[in-house]
């Protein structure tokens, strides 16, 4: 519920309102596209929901995206599922990626930071030319247009490159962080059948090296589909056999061919976090992504040439691809590779000082672990180049907007964004021009017609309800792989209100326009901004002899945090002692990710399920947020009320 007159805890000044380039950007909108010339940014959102066409024309005009053939129309067709955006038209997302090295050749396009916090760039020449040479190696292995290429990298300049190339070729990209283990990379890349696989042998993480080779040699073994695996020694040692060099690939100086591809070609797939079953395989494309990206990082973000933009991200993350496409804008992308906390708490404030951060983002996670572990970002380090702290993953709680303000700089824009894999952007959150009130997202983003209803689809203003979005956006999924037709895709997020997606989070719309997000309204794992789902966990630990079911929540805590207890239903027998709880943690590790390790492990007397035998997630984690047992759930859909009893008096006792 908004408090009716807050004060703002951050107000732009004129001066930055009149530099911000959405500012601009509405002048010039005004003056040849009819936007409203005097009014606010609420005029400004309005227009560009209601004139959806012609907002999207005037994005790609005021970016200058090259068409190689133009379109026909902005819009096609405009019904969700199956938006058509701009028909008849091509280009290529990796040429407006490289276009700053035809003006700065010489300046950094990526600076690369290890665990050492020592920054390493890499030029805009330079990464064209490495993109040039790669796409003609991969043509001259065979990658066509729609091929799809795979990533087991970590955040480093090769995985910049190689997406780059791959987009360039018209191939599809898609990525994986070398901390998954190899059951959970194979759920998503056996999906989508790749035909070139960029491997590493290792990592670096929290001060020691992991080796991967073994992971490798089975992504190898169990991926038929390869023609080429292409090794990244980033540990220094030999390729596998059969594998190509990184090296040998990259080193001609040859000018990149840009293959022009529709608008609606894919660009990468994105995985969900596999609630039900596989992941969904989310293919967005070349088009959607280009001026989405445009319009988010140029205007909401306010980048351009003179940035330095660092978002603490991992390749198994969208945050990693929407960091990427801050190259659209011709800013100075930081990668960085290894532990958010590595030496010490502060390691990310370290980082953003040494490369000369101005947008620097990261999880509400970690702005929260930095306030309880004591850390004075601006007393320690120089901080005055970062002009906006953003935070996704996560609400930001009341109290991370405060030590923001209070440990950084009172002059500090707060960001707090919020958007998913599904878009890989944002559907509320930064705007340089507007005030930033406590335990709030500044507005919904232009062209995003956000709102939240009701269950009988009635908009509501102060109150919660559901994350809807009322029509398309261009970076909504093209597809869905693997779903012929479309039933996946449709159920994903148009089964609740027909024609209108249905996001999965409960929101507040505010009479000030600004957003609040109260969590998941389903049953998806959100542990330090990464999504997950609970289907992979059951699999790894219900291997396990001693383990009849299980059952896993995610719950958001009132401070910040975030509490994933597992339940386990043990067999007749077992017991859960010291043993088998090291084994179940370590069981979840190296199947899956450190990540996944939840926060307790208690026994309990039954996992309830529905009638038709689905395991009851959603209304555990609403009694465990305190609900009553009769507001959870439909008591006549479950096969056991009794053991639901159990979660109520946990909650009991937790408060």
């Amino acid at each position: 519920m908004s408090i009716a007159n807050p004060s703002p805890l951050w107000q732009p000044t004129e001066e930055r309102i009149a530099q911000a380039q959405v500012t601009k950007f509405q002048a010039w909108a005004a003056e040849h596209h009819g936007a409203p010339s005097d009014g606010d940014y609420a005029a400004l959102h309005r227009w560009s929901v209601d004139e959806l066409d012609t907002f999207w024309q005037a994005v790609t005009e005021w970016f200058d995206v090259r068409f190689s053939t133009p379109y026909a129309r902005v819009l096609g067709d405009r019904s969700m599922p199956g938006a058509e955006w701009f028909p008849g038209a091509t280009l290529n997302y990796a040429e407006h990626a490289l276009r700053a090295a035809e003006t700065r050749a010489d300046e950094p396009a990526l600076l690369y930071v290890d665990e050492t916090h020592e920054p390493t760039p890499v030029t805009w020449s330079e990464l064209r030319r490495q993109v040039g040479s790669l796409a003609a190696e991969l043509r001259a292995l065979g990658v066509r247009p729609g091929d799809r290429v795979s990533g087991y990298l970590p955040n480093i300049p090769q995985a910049v490159v190689a997406l780059l190339a791959t987009a360039a070729v018209g191939g599809v990209w898609t990525s994986c962080a070398p901390d998954f283990g190899a059951r959970s990379v194979l759920d998503r890349f056996q999906q989508v059948e790749p035909v070139v696989l960029f491997t590493v042998d290792g990592y670096r993480y929290g001060g020691k090296e992991h080796d991967r080779r073994d992971t490798v040699a089975e992504l190898r073994r169990e991926l038929p589909t390869l023609r080429a695996v292409v090794h990244i020694p980033l540990l220094g040692t030999e390729a596998p056999e059969g594998a190509l060099e990184w090296s040998a690939l990259t080193s001609a100086d040859v000018e990149p061919v840009f293959e022009p591809v529709p608008f609606d070609h894919p660009l990468w797939v994105l995985y969900s976090s596999g609630t039900t079953g596989l992941p969904k395989a989310i293919v967005q494309s070349q088009g959607g992504i280009l001026v989405e990206h445009l319009k988010q990082l140029g205007l909401h973000c306010d980048l351009g040439p003179d940035d330095r933009f660092f978002w603490f991200t991992s390749t198994g993350w969208m945050m990693w691809n929407f960091l990427v496409s801050g190259l659209l804008t011709g800013t100075t992308i930081v990668l960085y590779d290894g532990s958010p906390g590595y030496p010490d708490t502060g390691a990310q404030w370290r980082i953003a000082e040494r490369t000369g951060a101005t947008l620097f983002g990261t999880s509400a996670a970690y702005v929260m672990a930095c306030h309880k572990a004591g850390v004075h970002p601006s007393r320690d380090f120089d901080l005055a180049r970062v002009r906006c702290v953003a935070t996704t993953g996560s609400p930001l709680p009341p109290d991370g907007f405060r030590w923001l303000h209070d440990e950084v700089r009172e002059d500090l824009w707060i960001a707090s964004v919020s958007g998913g894999t599904d878009v890989c952007s944002c559907f509320a959150g930064a705007v340089p021009t507007l005030p930033v009130y406590i335990g709030e997202l500044q507005a919904p983003g232009l062209g995003t017609d956000l709102q939240s209803w009701d269950p009988s689809g009635k908009p509501l203003t102060d109150e919660v309800g559901e994350l809807v979005v009322t029509n398309p956006m261009p970076s909504m999924p093209i597809r869905f792989w693997n779903d012929p037709d479309g039933s996946r895709y449709h159920d994903s997020y148009f089964d609740t209100y027909p024609g209108v997606w249905r996001h999965g989070d409960w929101i507040t719309v505010t009479s000030r326009g600004s957003v609040i997000i109260h969590g998941r309204s389903d049953s998806t794992l959100n542990r330090q901004g990464v999504r997950m789902g609970s289907a992979d966990i059951y699999e790894a630990v219900e291997r396990l002899p001693e383990i009849k079911e299980s059952l896993v929540i995610g719950i958001e805590q009132p401070d910040g945090g975030y509490w994933m207890p597992l339940f386990v239903h043990l067999a007749p027998g077992a017991v859960l002692d010291e043993a088998l709880l090291n084994r179940i943690k370590q069981t979840i590790r190296e199947q899956l990710s450190p990540r996944h390790v939840p926060d307790e492990v208690i026994e309990v007397p039954g996992v309830p399920h529905t009638l038709t035998g689905k395991r009851i997630e959603v209304p555990v984690k609403r009694l465990l947020q305190g609900a009553s047992l009769e507001k959870a759930v439909n008591v006549g859909s479950v096969d056991n009320v009794e053991l639901l009893r159990f979660y109520e008096e946990l909650a009991r006792k937790r408060a």
